[in-house]
């Protein structure tokens, strides 16, 4: 397998803690998104969106989207599960990724903000506060939803980690890449240090990757 991805990246971020969770290392591509790699026409022609991660398969079908390569990860490769088996459990699990996934990510992401600056002239701080304001609303309410769980171990459910906490873990990356304060949120910070003591984590840490620099 061949994944695209770029370092900094929070939707490549939580495909590597995936990834590595399910025991799986494919060979890395890196994309430079500071250079807008991700639009010219060599990666195009492996993702057409022009956006990272993208996943290759050694059948050269080339899966994209984060959120569908994770499916296809935990179908093709259950063991170790990302959800737990309990329906409403997998609800909960769902529902902490999606907070990130859906409601915090997507206008905090690149493409957001590089509009913000040149379509209408924020500087630093104000992309900055942009950032801050979408990060804490969502960490207000993963924060008042972990609280609530009080059979909940180390990790955002349970006692190992799962969809949530590989959802959760980047989105704590970019908070401190945009100067959030995370000392708000206790709990979350303990998730991230669960996490961060795992290798699947700190083996997909922004920092960690051949393309860090």
């Amino acid at each position: 397998m061949k994944l695209y991805s770029f370092f900094r990246s929070g939707t490549s971020h939580r495909l590597r803690i995936a990834l590595n969770l399910k025991g799986l290392r494919p060979d890395y591509f890196p994309v430079d998104l500071r250079v807008d790699e991700q639009a010219q026409a060599p990666f195009k022609q492996v993702n057409p969106q022009g956006l990272v991660p993208a996943l290759t398969l050694d059948d050269g079908r080339t899966l994209i989207q984060s959120p569908a390569i994770i499916e296809w990860l935990e179908e093709r490769h259950p063991e170790p599960p990302l959800l737990p088996a309990d329906h409403e459990d997998r609800a909960q699990v769902r529902a902490l990724a999606a907070i990130v996934g859906c409601d915090v990510h997507p206008i905090n992401n690149r493409r957001i903000l590089q509009t913000l600056r040149r379509q209408f002239g924020a500087d630093e701080a104000a992309i900055n506060a942009w950032c801050a304001t979408w990060i804490a609303d969502g960490f207000d309410a993963i924060e008042a939803l972990l609280a609530r769980d009080t059979q909940r171990g180390d990790f955002c459910f349970g006692h190992a980690p799962t969809l949530a906490d590989v959802y959760l873990v980047p989105q704590v990356e970019s908070a401190r890449r945009f100067g959030v304060d995370l000392d708000r949120w206790p709990l979350i910070s303990a998730v991230d240090r669960a996490c961060a003591a795992l290798p699947a984590f700190a083996q997909a840490a922004p920092l960690a990757q051949p393309d860090a620099g």
